[in-house]
């Protein structure tokens, strides 16, 4: 027999907002790249897993389901990072260097 608190935890971990995603759109103005991708904390910064799709201004977009907290990310415009000049602040990566952020709530 499950006790009830154990049970009042299930529960409430079941609408946790940790465990929620959310879909987040990411835009990188970038006309003249050939390819744009994002990486950050949410795919381990692993290349080629969020390729971003050329929109008909110029633009590159994709969206990524996160979890609520802030996430650091980078685009990657031709193989370069860029940080994104609309993201919420800079923080730093796991070698020190520059990173944007975002706060997903």
């Amino acid at each position: 027999m499950i006790e009830p608190l154990t049970m009042l935890r299930t529960e409430m971990d079941r609408y946790s907002a940790k465990r929620m995603q959310k879909p987040v759109n990411f835009f990188c103005l970038a006309p003249q790249a050939k390819q744009v991708e994002l990486v950050g904390d949410f795919n381990d910064w692993q290349r080629g897993s969020a390729l971003m799709e050329r929109q008909p201004d110029g633009s590159w977009r994709t969206q990524v389901p996160l979890h609520h907290g802030h996430h650091r990310y980078l685009f990657l415009v031709d193989g370069a990072p860029v940080l994104d000049p609309k993201a919420q602040g800079i923080a730093r990566n796991a070698r020190n260097e520059r990173v944007s952020m975002m706060a997903v709530s």
